[in-house]
């Protein structure tokens, strides 16, 4: 594409919608520099063969090519995280969410949660929230993403300088020296372990290892832990002999129930250190269970919400709990439903209302379920040797204490996104906006 065959953007939200649009059915030129993004991820781990070992070992990783969306819907998704947060911190949401959170996760000891990520589809005029998460994962490798891009026209190039400008890697370190602030600590921390169970088998190990390079680089002890790996003494958590000061959750048992979890978990309970995100945390924003409170109308009214929240949060799928009770219903109207499992992480167990078998619907109402208003994912455009084909789009915004960290999208094909998807992956988000025709990057 050149810049005589970039649409022109007039001065209006609709405008940059249309262009959005445009580029992502037609244009196919902007590439992921994959050799940009080597060099720069052997330079960031000190490691010659990392791009070698843990990113061409994932084809399907990232996408080669990026998502356009209209400024407007930047600023539509954030309005809804701050309606969320606001909402999350009055009585009668908390007193609600506790009534299904489990007895830990009553405790704060003050953490926001690192890493928050916040999930949307984008068919139609508007985002529309599917899910929240905490420990959301890939944000330290679509920070390198975002920055590797080749562009073809000045407007993109504008973008992409933009991306290589931002902050992402302060803010990180910022985010996590601010967790231990909140829970009564002073300085900042020496030593800071990134846990998950197995976590040189996880897909998104890599990220891990950069993780580890930014703490290091900026003063920090890391480690990468598997949590058998944590001893607790009653006053000092320690991994290998060291002791630990802050440890970056990115386990889903969410209330820290699993055998191999209780050192962590007492050390936690006792206060012995910094968790983030904690089960508070995830309890209090992530728990499925708690979309059907951020939907309900007569909840939020009665809570002294107003108007200006409501609205924003109106971009949220009406969800219930799936009961006896509503069964019969949910099940004459299960097109246009989605389902998921309250404990379930990772878009595991989720069923379209369309795909649903009758021995799968009995499955459903032996678990906790909500079922969810249908929001279809958007669409991007792709070239698969001379082929054009069609990718779903959902886009993650990572988020701490209500602000923006980075935005990235997913492309895939099948239900829910899966990194197996031929052309599919992580791609970065470009935001046109509407006053001078140009772009803006996710940052």
């Amino acid at each position: 594409m050149t810049d005589a065959s970039l649409p022109d953007c007039e001065r209006s939200p609709c405008a940059s919608r249309e262009l959005a649009a445009e580029l992502n059915r037609t244009c196919f030129c902007i590439s992921l520099d994959r050799e940009g993004l080597a060099d720069a991820m052997r330079k960031a781990s000190g490691d010659d063969d990392f791009f070698v070992k843990y990113i061409e070992s994932r084809p399907h990783l990232f996408s080669n090519l990026p998502i356009f969306l209209p400024r407007a819907d930047l600023d539509s998704m954030m309005a809804t995280v701050a309606a969320i947060e606001d909402v999350a911190r009055l009585p009668g949401y908390q007193e609600a969410a506790a009534a299904w959170a489990p007895a830990i996760a009553r405790q704060d000891h003050g953490p926001r949660g690192a890493m928050m990520g916040y999930d949307f589809h984008l068919a139609g005029d508007a985002p529309r929230l599917i899910e929240i998460n905490t420990n959301a994962g890939g944000a330290f490798l679509n920070a390198f993403s975002a920055k590797a891009q080749l562009a073809c026209c000045a407007e993109v190039a504008t973008a992409i300088a933009d991306a290589r400008a931002s902050n992402f890697d302060s803010d990180a370190i910022a985010m996590f020296e601010a967790e231990w602030r909140l829970q009564g600590r002073a300085g900042r921390p020496k030593t800071i372990a990134i846990v998950d169970d197995a976590p040189e088998a996880q897909y998104l190990h890599p990220e891990f290892l950069l993780a580890q390079r930014l703490f290091e680089a900026n003063g920090m002890v890391s480690m990468i832990a598997d949590p058998t790996e944590l001893a607790y003494d009653g006053h000092v958590l320690t991994c290998r002999g060291e002791a630990i000061a802050v440890v970056y959750n990115r386990l889903v048992d969410f209330d820290l129930s699993q055998p191999q979890h209780d050192a962590l978990r007492r050390a936690y309970n006792d206060g012995a250190i910094v968790l983030t995100p904690t089960p508070h945390n995830h309890a209090t924003l992530a728990d499925k269970r708690n979309l059907t409170l951020l939907t309900d109308a007569n909840l939020l009214r009665n809570w002294g919400v107003s108007e200006a929240t409501r609205t924003a949060l109106a971009s949220i799928p009406k969800a219930v709990l799936v009961t006896p009770d509503n069964a019969a219903d949910l099940w004459q109207r299960r097109k246009s439903l989605f389902f998921k499992p309250v404990a379930g992480h990772g878009g595991k167990a989720v069923y379209r209302g369309d795909k649903l078998t009758r021995s799968t619907w009995t499955d459903i109402l032996g678990t906790a379920y909500i079922a969810q208003d249908l929001a279809p994912p958007g669409e991007r455009l792709i070239k698969l040797g001379g082929e054009t084909v069609a990718r779903k789009v959902d886009v993650r915004l990572y988020t701490y204490d209500g602000r923006l960290l980075l935005a990235a999208a997913r492309l895939y094909h099948g239900q829910t996104t899966n990194f197996r998807t031929e052309g599919g992956g992580f791609a970065p988000v470009f935001f046109l906006r509407a006053n001078n025709g140009g772009s803006s990057s996710n940052f």
